[in-house]
């Protein structure tokens, strides 16, 4: 098969973190081309879109030696057999821009994530659609809101931006705090941005668990453990990571989330579930696939590879 990753820069890849590197390593492994290529090189023409594709080759080994890449060739994306969309957050007008020119080709092309599931699912605010298994939570631009959410709760909460990533811009939000008018005025920009605010979970000092999908049915999951002196747990912030089985509370959060996800063409993903609560859905570029790899032993990125060959087969069939 013909595999392209639409991606950030390879040059910049963390080979022992990275999960399109390892996807791309796998893919390459079982015989497959791989190309490589930016948010900003792709062009419609002529009733399609074209690309321009590096041939890219990967090897486990230390940078820049890690990735040989090709010069780029202007091609049709038609004669692509499947494509990843890895860029990782915020999702801007950049990226919507290429899920609508990669509904052009969407049916001629296998594309993970579906553009149209990637432009519909906001990673904070998709979750809303399962509260049976989220913490409490709100969304709005107001300070008067989010002051009655706390006094409801009784307790502190968690205040993120929707375009956030990595963990970035998450805060603890305390009545207490003398900061606390402040953060909300940073978070919505003085009322003009949504954020959300969600109940502080305590089970997060014990770790937050990525949950890996794959059309719906559990890769696996990894426990991403916060620093001491960290309320946040991402591994971009220093979270340190763990191996981690599924339990029922995990198991009943899959079976709720599943079927939108294959409705919505939503293939590769990943869960943050803490204290048994659904907090987010990672649908643009979920990482942990190497963690979860070397803890279980089990190959994920080799099923992820697997089910594309399995999809691509069935559509040459067709």
């Amino acid at each position: 098969m013909r595999i392209a990753f639409l991606m950030d820069p390879i040059e910049r890849v963390l080979i022992d973190k990275d999960t399109t590197f390892a996807l791309a390593l796998e893919a390459q492994a079982r015989g497959h081309e791989v190309f490589t290529l930016g948010p900003h090189d792709l062009r419609a023409a002529d009733g399609t879109v074209y690309a321009r594709l590096s041939p890219t080759k990967v090897q486990r080994v230390a940078p820049p030696a890690h990735a040989t890449v090709g010069p780029a060739v202007d091609t049709d994306l038609r004669t692509i057999d499947a494509l990843f969309v890895r860029t990782d957050p915020p999702f801007d007008s950049t990226y919507l821009y290429v899920t609508q020119l990669l509904e052009i080709v969407r049916d001629r092309v296998l594309v993970l994530n579906d553009p149209r599931g990637l432009r519909d699912a906001n990673e904070k605010l998709y979750a809303l659609h399962f509260p049976e298994v989220m913490p409490r939570t709100i969304v709005t631009t107001r300070e008067d809101d989010i002051r009655a959410f706390l006094e409801a709760l009784g307790g502190p909460g968690v205040i993120k931006p929707l375009d956030g990533a990595g963990g970035r811009g998450i805060m603890v939000l305390d009545l207490r705090d003398q900061n606390f008018r402040s953060i909300i005025e940073t978070t919505t920009d003085a009322g003009r941005r949504y954020c959300m605010v969600q109940e502080y979970l305590p089970a997060v000092r014990k770790g937050d668990k990525r949950i890996l999908l794959l059309e719906g049915e559990p890769l696996g999951a990894i426990l991403r453990v916060p620093r001491a002196d960290e309320a946040r747990s991402n591994i971009h912030v220093g979270g340190r990571v763990e191996p981690v089985e599924l339990d029922d509370d995990d198991r009943r959060i899959v079976a709720a989330v599943a079927p939108k996800l294959r409705a919505d063409g939503l293939v590769f993903v990943g869960l943050d579930v803490i204290g048994g609560r659904l907090t987010e859905v990672n649908v643009t570029s979920p990482t942990g696939i190497q963690e979860l790899s070397r803890f279980t032993g089990t190959q994920p990125e080799a099923k992820v590879i697997a089910w594309i060959e399995q999809r691509v087969r069935a559509r040459r069939a067709d």
